[in-house]
């Protein structure tokens, strides 16, 4: 299972390089990341219905804004109210994307989706508490990612898991 990146869709292709496609691993992609993390803390994987375990889950890119203050994220809302096209534009360049790569992967982001993006709080008791459901935490990170801060964002998952930083990479890897 892949859950995709803000204002993008299918683009788990991009991926695949660094995948672990089976039926005991999930992954996501920047906002993805955030959505797969919430899945298995709030016990979507649990259920007698899924009928699924979850072994391992990889996090690409994962959307880290931790260490930004609440005027940087005030004005990431202003900028995308003010034209959600031309901000998306600019995120999706930024991300790494090239023109065809948008053309065939982009959807429009919901302003939600970008609050909720930019406001979660990524916890040392919601990644212990997947740790402790003994699924294992891969992270891959890219050196020269234009979105989150690398440096920042490594600290942070070295803790739970093993953390694959690409130094020459971007933000798409």
């Amino acid at each position: 299972m892949f859950f995709s990146g803000f204002s993008l869709q299918n683009e788990e292709e991009i991926f695949k390089e660094y995948r672990i496609i089976n039926d005991v691993t999930c992954s996501g992609f920047s906002y993805g990341a955030i959505n797969l993390v919430e899945n298995i803390i709030n016990g979507v994987y649990d259920t007698v219905e899924y009928k699924k375990r979850i072994d391992k889950i990889q996090l690409f890119s994962p959307a880290y804004f931790n260490d930004k203050d609440e005027k940087f994220k005030r004005m990431q809302l202003m900028f995308f109210t003010k034209d959600e096209n031309l901000y998306s534009d600019n995120f999706i360049k930024n991300c790494g994307f090239s023109e065809d790569d948008k053309e065939k992967y982009f959807k429009l982001g919901a302003f939600n989706e970008l609050e909720n993006l930019l406001y979660y709080e990524w916890s040392q008791v919601k990644m212990e508490s997947i740790v402790n459901k003994g699924i294992i935490i891969e992270t891959y990170l890219g050196g020269r990612d234009k979105i989150i801060n690398p440096q920042e964002a490594l600290e942070f998952f070295r803790q739970f898991g093993d953390v694959y930083f690409i130094k020459e990479a971007n933000h798409r890897l």
